[in-house]
């Protein structure tokens, strides 16, 4: 034990910096002083304070060239998305994805689970266009028209601003006690988020079942449809509570996209950059010097911080956080235009192009991509085209034994099921191109098969006998109507073995 140190004195020092304590008093040296690490940033993400609770973010109020232009993006995201579920193709929804009856239209082409494998090349398709599109333009998507940020900056944080004031007014009112002037805002803000994630609730149910159903959710008694209204509820309250409470924390720690980002951007990849050729060294702007002063262009003003919705310091670098929102930009710009220096130090660039100088770089990387988004669009395309009208299943009843007739005929029981995909009606017409001579035997006479539906029937096939190969032979069937061959598949005749 050091002299001058006693015991009690000593255990009141924590674990940790005891080696310290002995080596300060044994050594008589003063602590070294800390080093800094121009990296230190990336150990902690922006919302997050030192002891691991969440910080709030109160981002200053935008505006600038680029928020306006951001606001005409999201105004047209915003439409197209309230009016899709009423957007109308042949009298079909133009989008509507019903998990319910496993029922899918995009763009006015009507997917059914028999369409899994066209659905699987369409997400690889478009996941590859992902890819690309990140390692070329980064997280512009994130910024400009990715729902969740479109309404949390476009729609719910103006109105947070119109009720509650700018950042400083918000963190005055966060830190006030419950007063009046609190409760009435508060409520107020909660009572119109509420209404909006109620409409945007019923939006997404729109997708899903359809206006028509959603019409009778609204208009009738919520008893008769408890299921879908309890639907409606859950995102009601999914999307007050994302925007009301989790907001950047869902790009910053649930986005699986923004995840990707890591592995996606590299230094040719064009994001919201500081360009730190020009702006560094930083300093502030007094009164004895001149804009021409001998240093960046940087004055150290922290309004690119003041402004960023996840609460980051672009001149960092990238950051997993940034979304290119550019309204880091816009607040520079304006400095930059008050001190008279040129626009741009902060903007739209890559690492390396701000080193080299250069705007775009197509890297191998980026041209390998393309070529493989080409080819999977050029597939999915073909397979669209080339996509049957009807999807037709034929399958023998199972359990069944093939039977002989008296007119010389060996006979098989099926079970038929068709899907049309298209918006017309049709009586369909079975037709069996080989064996030679086969007769088919609808059980009702007829499949009628209206637009957009599924059909199923019970049919037999009789065969020649002298036609029959053995236990297996292969039926070649198409189906037809109105003149069109909708169809064409194959399935297997059971017969005595010969």
């Amino acid at each position: 034990m050091p002299a001058g140190l006693s015991p009690p004195c000593y255990f009141e020092i924590p674990f940790v910096y005891r080696a310290q304590a002995l080596n300060l008093i044994c050594m008589k040296t003063k602590p070294a002083a800390p080093v800094f690490d121009p990296d230190a940033f990336r150990d902690s993400i922006a919302t997050v304070d030192a002891t691991g609770h969440r910080r709030w973010i109160f981002p200053k109020k935008p505006h600038g060239t680029y928020y306006q232009w951001r606001k005409v993006v999201a105004y047209i995201c915003l439409a197209l998305m309230f009016s899709g579920p009423l957007l109308r193709f042949q009298g079909q929804p133009l989008f509507l994805f019903n998990l319910l009856e496993r029922k899918f239209i995009i763009f006015g082409l009507t997917f059914w689970p028999q369409d899994f494998n066209l659905l699987m090349l369409a997400m690889v398709t478009f996941f590859v266009f992902i890819v690309l599109f990140t390692a070329i333009f980064g997280r512009i998507w994130c910024g400009w028209t990715c729902p969740q940020t479109v309404f949390m900056e476009m729609v719910f944080r103006p109105i947070e601003y119109l009720i509650e004031g700018d950042a400083a007014q918000q963190r005055k009112l966060k830190d006030m006690p419950w007063n009046t002037e609190k409760i009435l805002k508060r409520t107020a803000k909660v009572t119109v988020f509420a209404i909006l994630s109620f409409l945007i609730g019923n939006t997404v149910m729109a997708y899903i079942v359809g206006t028509d159903e959603l019409a009778k959710i609204v208009t009738e008694s919520p008893l008769k449809h408890w299921g879908l209204f309890t639907f409606v509820l859950i995102f009601s309250g999914l999307f007050f509570f994302v925007f009301a409470y989790l907001r950047e924390q869902a790009c910053i720690a649930i986005c699986p996209y923004g995840r990707l980002q890591g592995v996606l951007v590299n230094k040719d990849t064009l994001a919201v950059s500081y360009d730190h050729v020009r702006g560094e060294p930083r300093g502030h702007l007094s009164k004895q010097e001149s804009s021409a002063a001998p240093k960046g262009d940087c004055i150290d003003c922290k309004l690119c911080v003041a402004v960023c919705p996840t609460g980051i310091d672009i001149r960092n670098g990238t950051q997993l956080e940034c979304i290119n929102c550019t309204a880091c930009m816009d607040a520079c710009d304006e400095v930059m235009t008050k001190i008279e220096r040129p626009r741009g130090l902060v903007r739209i660039a890559s690492q390396q192009g701000i080193i080299d100088g250069i705007k775009v770089r197509f890297t191998p990387r980026v041209l390998a991509y393309s070529a493989v988004l080409v080819v999977l669009v050029s597939v999915l395309g073909f397979s669209l085209a080339s996509r049957s009208p009807v999807e037709t299943t034929i399958l023998r009843t199972p359990g069944l034994m093939y039977q002989k007739t008296q007119a010389g005929y060996i006979s098989n029981l099926y079970n038929i099921q068709l899907i049309n995909k298209t918006q017309s009606a049709y009586t369909p017409e079975i037709r069996i191109l080989s064996p030679a001579g086969c007769r088919v035997r609808i059980v009702g006479d007829s499949l009628p098969l209206a637009a957009q539906s599924l059909t199923k029937g019970v049919m037999f096939v009789d065969v020649p006998e002298d036609q029959v190969l053995g236990d297996k032979t292969q039926l070649d069937i198409e189906v037809w109507a109105d003149g069109i061959r909708l169809d064409h598949t194959h399935t297997n005749f059971f017969g005595p073995i010969k």
